[in-house]
């Protein structure tokens, strides 16, 4: 990802050369029940299929907005999603009809430059150091295939801190997997690293696996109904990302729900000269 300030002038260019944004309506992938039937026909029709279980498809149903009849997603070329704004909220934001290109403008730059609108990330401040964030693991028939991601920005403790995660699991099928990445690093992908044994990176163990996925720390194994906890020292301001998924160890297709709380303690001398 391309660091600093994107101006207006270049923007357009750099998101065609290296992302994806587009609108999609929601009752196309199937997401408006009334509608599943007659479009069902009509592909059947025009003799027209629909994959859902490739990785574009999946990144777009991940990042659905509920109710929602049309959202905008930046995608990155390995199908990170990036930022989503769902129809609704986008005209909501506006003051004036004449603000959208501005508005439009603003949410493609917060996207490019790692901000993340629109997908749920928490900041951290010394008047707030401590959020919950609820949400939804789910196993995929192969790994990598389906994350949730949970952005973390902690740039208001310039100086660091220690960044601690308790994680909860619901009483569901699926087993949680979780690590946390540098903001900037990308998700691993289904595509097998050079030189790593794909048998190793597909069933997401071994020592080899663990030295190419790079995560600054994790939690394995958190059964449905019980806890796990993440601690990470910074030294700095940084941003994170939270990755949850399904262990395959439980069986293909489940789902569970996760509470995670994100907190960061100041470094103490910090603390000392306030």
């Amino acid at each position: 990802m391309r660091t600093g300030v994107l101006s207006k002038e270049n923007i357009i260019d750099y998101l065609n050369e290296n992302f994806i944004n587009t609108w999609i309506e929601n009752a196309e992938l199937g997401r408006t029940g009334s509608l599943q039937a007659p479009i069902a026909k009509r592909r059947k029709r025009e003799g027209k299929t629909f994959n859902t279980n490739h990785a574009l498809a999946r990144t777009i149903m991940k990042g659905w907005v509920k109710g929602s009849p049309v959202d905008c997603f930046v995608i990155s070329h390995d199908f990170d999603l990036m930022g989503s704004v769902d129809f609704n909220e986008f005209l909501d934001n506006l003051q004036r009809p004449e603000d959208e290109p501005a508005t439009y403008m603003q949410f493609l730059k917060d996207s490019l430059e790692g901000k993340r609108p629109g997908l749920g990330d928490i900041t951290l401040t010394p008047e707030q150091p401590s959020q919950e964030v609820v949400d939804t693991i789910h196993t995929p028939k192969m790994a990598h295939q389906d994350y949730t991601v949970v952005g973390i920005n902690t740039t208001a403790f310039p100086d660091g801190g220690t960044l601690i995660v308790d994680i909860k699991v619901g009483r569901d099928d699926a087993i949680g997997l979780f690590f946390l990445l540098d903001g900037n690093k990308k998700l691993p992908t289904e595509k097998v690293p050079e030189g790593i044994d794909p048998a190793a990176w597909h069933s997401q163990e071994s020592d080899e696996y663990e030295k190419a996925l790079d995560a600054l720390t994790k939690v394995w194994g958190v059964f449905p109904g019980q806890t796990g906890q993440m601690t990470y020292e910074f030294d700095r301001d940084q941003r994170f990302k939270l990755c949850a998924t399904g262990d395959q160890w439980g069986g293909v297709g489940g789902i569970n729900a996760f509470v995670a709380k994100i907190s960061v303690e100041e470094n103490q001398n910090e603390k000392d000269t306030k």
